[in-house]
């Protein structure tokens, strides 16, 4: 009997186990890990390591489970710590930019909230995963008398909120800088946007950029709400 063979019975043992909780039988491992070898010789390697403690048996006519002695042979001499720790490595990353990347969307929600009730404005931010803009405040803007009196340019704001892919081109588009930039009115590229201002800056958090600002008519307090954004921006990339 191969003792190199039958350690790797014993390992093809625990790891199927380990993936589903199930008690392996020797033809699982004749599929799963291709042994060129008969299912007899599989099932005799199978009862010499129960014989020897490291596999055992949990019901009549059933699979093989690994034993603490089993388990205890494979973390110490035939477990694959190479490739564990680079999975490891590429998990623990995966997780923490997705934690980032909730952390950043948090606070930049936050950051929204506050500049669309500061300015009472429609305020809005680019997200830093998969870019896309989300506003809030929409009925602040709505209430203003330039579109509670007027449906046809009340729907043309509500269509850019709707619109966020063109949106987020038209940023791309505008010069914006790491400073607060203001558009008037037909400055503006996007024409739902030309009966508005947008006040607008690039954003760092965490290695992401992205974009926040104010969209309001072209009616409003530009000084405060310039100087309310700037300080938005201040807290925002604040570590």
């Amino acid at each position: 009997m191969s003792e190199e063979r039958k350690r790797q019975v014993l390992l093809a043992i625990v790891k199927n186990f380990i993936e589903t909780a199930e008690p392996v039988g020797s033809k699982t491992i004749l599929v799963s890990y291709k042994f060129q070898v008969s299912p007899a010789t599989i099932r005799n390697d199978m009862a010499a390591l129960e014989q020897e403690g490291y596999i055992s048996q949990p019901h009549t006519s059933a699979g093989r489970i690994p034993t603490t002695k089993g388990y205890r042979l494979f973390v110490d001499e035939m477990a694959d710590y190479k490739k564990a720790r680079q999975e490891a490595k590429q998990t623990i990353q995966k997780i923490t930019k997705d934690y980032n990347v909730q952390k950043v969307r948090e606070q930049l929600y936050d950051a929204v909230n506050l500049a669309s009730r500061a300015t009472g404005l429609a305020s809005f931010a680019t997200t830093p995963d998969n870019p896309r803009t989300f506003f809030l405040g929409a009925s602040n803007m709505l209430r203003q008398p330039e579109f509670s009196h007027d449906t046809a340019h009340a729907c043309e704001v509500i269509e850019v909120f709707e619109q966020s892919d063109n949106f987020i081109k038209t940023l791309h588009q505008l010069e914006t800088t790491k400073k607060v930039r203001t558009f008037i009115g037909e400055e503006n590229i996007l024409p739902q946007t030309q009966s508005c201002s947008i006040i607008v800056a690039q954003y760092e958090k965490n290695g992401f950029k992205g974009f926040i600002g104010i969209l309001g008519p072209k009616r409003m307090n530009y000084a405060f709400n310039i100087s309310i954004l700037e300080e938005i921006k201040k807290l925002l990339e604040q570590e």
